[in-house]
C-alpha cells in the first residue's frame, strides 16, 4: 500500500477499563509515520477529559481498534460505519454464564466495593494492573488511573464500567458484519477467561485469529502493533 493509499484510511482506537487514551501513544506515532489518521478514544478514569472520537467526513476508509472492554465503550452509529475491526484481547461476554462464572461475579462484586473510596481504588486498581500485566513485569505498564486524581467523578466512571463489564454479551451494537476483523488472542491472560475467549471465536467464526502464547491482558512486550499493520494493509489493500 502506497503512502498515498495508506493517507485514505483513518483509525479510532479506544482502550478498556482502568486505561488511558494515552496508552495508544507508541501506536498513534507508529500509524503516523504511515500517514494515517489517528484518534483515540478517552474515557475519563484519570486526569483526562472523557473524549468521543467521530469519523472525519472525508477521511478515508475506517478502522475501529479496541483493548478488552473497549468495543463497548464505543456508540452503535460509530460501529455501523467501522469497514475493518481489530480485537484486542477480547472477549464474547466478560463473565460467563453458570458455575464458570461465578467466581468472577464476586470478585467483580468485591472490586466494585474498593471504588468506594479513592485509597482501596487506588490499592486494588493496582493489583488489576499487576494481573492484566502478566506474565510481564507491571513495571513495563504506562502510568494509569491508580497515579491520578481518582476523584469522585473517576471513581463514578470506573464503577459504571465495571457493572458494564459484568454485564456484557456478544458483540457491540451496531458491529458491522461484513468488515473484516483481525481477533488477537493473550494466551496468558489472567482477566480475560479462555470460556470468554472462546465465546468470541463463536461470535466471529470468519475473523482472523492471532493467538500469543506468551502474551498477557496487557499485551505489554508482545510484537503487536507491527502485526497490526501489516493485517491492515492486507485486509484494506486495493
Amino acid at each position: 500500500m502506497s503512502a498515498a493509499e495508506a493517507a485514505a484510511l483513518q483509525v479510532i482506537a479506544m482502550h478498556g477499563w482502568c486505561g488511558e487514551a494515552s496508552h495508544w501513544q507508541p501506536w498513534r506515532r507508529r500509524f503516523a509515520a504511515a500517514h494515517w489518521h489517528w484518534q483515540s478514544g478517552e474515557r475519563g478514569y484519570g486526569s483526562a477529559e472523557p473524549q468521543l472520537p467521530t469519523w472525519l467526513e472525508r477521511g478515508g476508509r475506517r478502522v475501529l481498534i479496541g483493548h478488552s472492554l473497549g468495543p463497548h465503550l464505543l456508540p452503535p452509529e460509530l460501529w455501523a460505519e467501522a469497514e475493518a475491526v481489530v480485537l484486542l484481547a477480547g472477549f464474547g461476554r466478560f463473565v460467563p454464564a453458570g458455575p464458570p462464572g461465578r467466581r468472577l461475579r464476586q470478585a467483580l462484586s468485591t472490586m466494585e466495593r474498593q471504588l468506594d473510596d479513592s485509597d482501596s481504588a487506588r490499592a486494588m486498581l493496582g493489583r488489576f494492573l499487576s494481573q492484566a500485566a502478566a506474565p510481564d513485569p507491571v513495571e513495563l505498564s504506562p502510568p494509569g488511573p491508580q497515579q491520578g486524581p481518582l476523584g469522585p467523578a473517576q471513581l463514578l466512571r470506573l464503577r459504571r464500567d465495571l457493572q458494564l463489564l459484568s454485564n456484557t454479551e456478544g458483540l457491540p451494537a451496531g458491529f458491522p458484519h461484513g468488515a473484516p476483523v483481525l481477533v488477537v488472542e493473550a494466551v496468558q491472560d489472567q482477566i480475560v477467561t479462555p470460556e470468554a475467549r472462546e465465546l468470541l471465536r463463536q461470535e466471529l467464526p470468519g475473523a482472523e485469529l492471532v493467538s500469543l502464547p506468551d502474551a498477557g491482558h496487557s499485551l505489554l512486550s508482545a510484537p503487536v502493533l507491527p502485526l497490526v499493520l501489516a493485517w491492515l494493509q492486507r485486509s484494506l489493500a486495493p
